[in-house]
Formats: C-alpha cells, sequence, structure tokens
C-alpha cells in the first residue's frame, strides 16, 4: 500500500519538480513497456507468419504469373533465421500504437497546451503517411520487380533468397514510408518559421528537380516505376505543404491578435 501511495505521488509530480532519477525512472518504465509489447506482438507474428510470408511473396507470384512461387535458403539455419526476422518486423509494427502512446506519455507532461494540439495530430498524420508509402511500395513492386527481371534478359532465370527478395521489398517499403513523410518535415518548418509558404513556393521548380533526383539516387530499386510512384506523390505533398502552411500560419497570426 505504502509503495503505492509512493508511485501515485510521484506521477501527480509535474515534469520540472522531478529529478533526474525520476525522469530516468519514469523513462524506463516505458522502454520496458515498449518492448514487452514489441515481444507480444513478435509472438503472434510467428504465429501467423505464413501469412505474412504470402502477403510479401504476392508481388512475386504476380511477376512470375502463378498463386505458388518460392524462395530458397542456402543454409539449414536460414529459414528458421528469416521467419523470427519476420517475427521482429511484425512485432515493431503491432505494436507500434503502444510505443507511440508511450513515447507521448513520456514526453506530453513537459509539451505546452499549444504543442499537444499539434502532437496528436502530427503523431497521426505521421503513422498514416508512412503507412500509406510502405503500400505505395507494395503496390508498385510487382512492375519494378519485372522491370528488374527484364533488364537481366530472357536467358536470365531470378533465384531468390530470403535475404535478397525479402530484405530488398521491406528495405523499399520502409524508403517510402519514410519519403511519405516529407510533407510533415515542411509543415514542422513552416510552423517554426524556418522556412516560409512563400519562399517554399519560389522554391517550386527547384524542389520538384530535386525530389525526382533524389529519387533516382537513393531508391533501392532504381527502377522507373518507382521513381515515379515516389516522385509524384512527393510533388503534391510539397504542394499540399505550402497550402496547409499558409492556413496554419494564417490562423496562428489570428490568435495571436485575439
Amino acid at each position: 500500500m505504502a509503495l503505492r501511495r509512493s508511485k501515485a505521488r510521484e506521477a501527480k509530480k509535474a515534469p520540472d519538480e522531478m529529478s533526474l532519477l525520476e525522469h530516468l525512472g519514469e523513462l524506463r518504465r516505458r522502454v520496458i513497456i515498449s518492448v514487452l509489447a514489441v515481444a507480444v506482438g513478435a509472438v503472434v507474428g510467428y504465429g501467423f507468419y505464413h501469412i505474412i510470408l504470402a502477403f510479401f511473396l504476392h508481388p512475386l507470384c504476380l511477376t512470375e504469373g502463378t498463386q505458388h512461387c518460392s524462395l530458397y535458403v542456402t543454409g539449414p539455419l536460414d529459414g528458421f533465421t528469416w521467419r523470427l526476422k519476420i517475427a521482429g518486423y511484425a512485432g515493431i509494427f503491432l505494436a507500434s500504437p503502444v510505443v507511440l502512446y508511450q513515447v507521448w506519455k513520456f514526453i506530453a507532461p513537459g509539451l505546452k497546451a499549444g504543442e499537444k494540439r499539434y502532437a496528436v495530430p502530427f503523431v497521426t498524420v505521421s503513422l498514416l503517411l508512412f503507412l500509406s508509402g510502405a503500400y505505395t511500395a507494395y503496390l508498385v513492386f510487382p512492375k519494378a520487380l519485372s522491370f528488374l527481371q527484364g533488364a537481366a534478359g530472357s536467358q536470365v532465370h531470378p533465384l531468390y533468397t530470403p535475404q535478397s527478395y525479402l530484405g530488398f521489398i521491406i528495405v523499399l517499403m520502409v524508403a517510402f514510408g519514410a519519403a511519405f513523410e516529407f510533407p510533415v518535415i515542411l509543415i514542422s518548418l513552416e510552423l517554426l518559421r524556418v522556412v516560409t509558404p512563400k519562399k517554399l513556393a519560389s522554391w517550386r521548380r527547384w524542389a520538384i528537380v530535386l525530389i525526382f533526383l533524389a529519387g533516382a539516387i537513393f531508391i533501392p530499386s532504381s527502377d522507373p516505376y518507382s521513381l515515379f510512384a515516389l516522385a509524384i506523390p512527393l510533388t503534391i505533398f510539397y504542394e499540399l505543404s505550402i497550402l496547409v502552411g499558409r492556413l496554419l500560419l494564417r490562423g496562428k497570426r489570428t490568435t495571436e491578435v485575439d
């Protein structure tokens, strides 16, 4: 009972009243909860491994024009190792809401009211954009794979290992997901007054050129389908960031005047 009362008193403390050890204790608790959530998600992912594998193999099956496509291992431990890796990725994905909530609970007490108002929408939009980017990569991957296989010629036949195929598609999905965070970064910079919507509008032509150039350089697959699937949405996001920045800053100026 005494321990519970002590924890309750600690929970009521304001962030600026907590000592360094108390901050570290709070951080440790949030990290432990997040790790446990990932572990539980990984167990679930391990159990649903075949469904997850079928999801990732679907683009390969579309490319090969068959419902039954396979990956090949070169060592006795390779298959089990990749099952553990897939389970780990699934655990991170399934636990992401819990992890984000723990991050929010850790940083929220130190935020001002205005900052809290922006934090939740930004986190929500960031998560949705990341998932949208990852799914865009998944949708375009059959075309990208067909292009890459065709580039080698008809006499070259692919024989994919889990490392070469699963590693590739996962990296591509993560790269697209990260790139789709582009508007969040731009709007954040606008709200921080680092750049203005007017300045972004004046940089429009160079921005579009740099978007296509960066896509051509940094896309893991280096194929035209992935390039356009990434660059076109990012160009649209650039324009939307200018519009949203103008609306938010206009509302902010109105609030300051009031």
